[in-house]
């Protein structure tokens, strides 16, 4: 329960990053490839950050294990999802305008970037147990 709690830092660490994303999307992507490529672009980048923040701060933070990952995950994937609807909620975007989010034939990759939030965890400790293996064969 202690990892699952510290691992809110983490996650709270992918608000700021979402932000400046957005803001990138919206000033600088949009004006120079358009909206659609922008979004998809856009997604791509946050889902890319998320691994990074994840990767650096999660193994810090807390002692990783299959279980805790796919907890924390889970957590991480619906804390996210809250804070998305909260947030377009106080935008003024209704529930429908939400779910055209979660259709990547719109060029949003916003499902790219939930599930990626829901596996980071996992993949983190992948990517430790690689490496410890590799250290220790060597």
């Amino acid at each position: 329960m202690i990892n699952v709690l510290k691992s809110l830092f983490v996650w709270l660490c992918f608000i700021p990053a979402a932000i400046l994303n957005g803001g990138f999307r919206q000033h600088v992507l949009a004006e120079y490839m358009g909206n659609a490529c922008a979004m998809a672009l856009s997604g791509v980048l946050l889902s890319l950050f998320i691994l990074l923040i994840s990767c650096f701060l999660l193994p810090r933070v807390v002692k990783l294990s299959r279980k805790g990952c796919l907890i924390i995950g889970g957590l991480w994937m619906i804390l996210t999802v809250v804070f998305e609807v909260v947030f377009s909620m106080s935008a003024g975007l209704s529930f429908r305008d939400m779910l055209v989010a979660y259709n990547p034939m719109t060029g949003n990759l916003w499902l790219l970037v939930v599930l990626t939030t829901f596996f980071a965890p996992l993949f983190v400790y992948k990517i430790r147990r690689i490496q410890h293996m590799v250290f220790i064969n060597n």
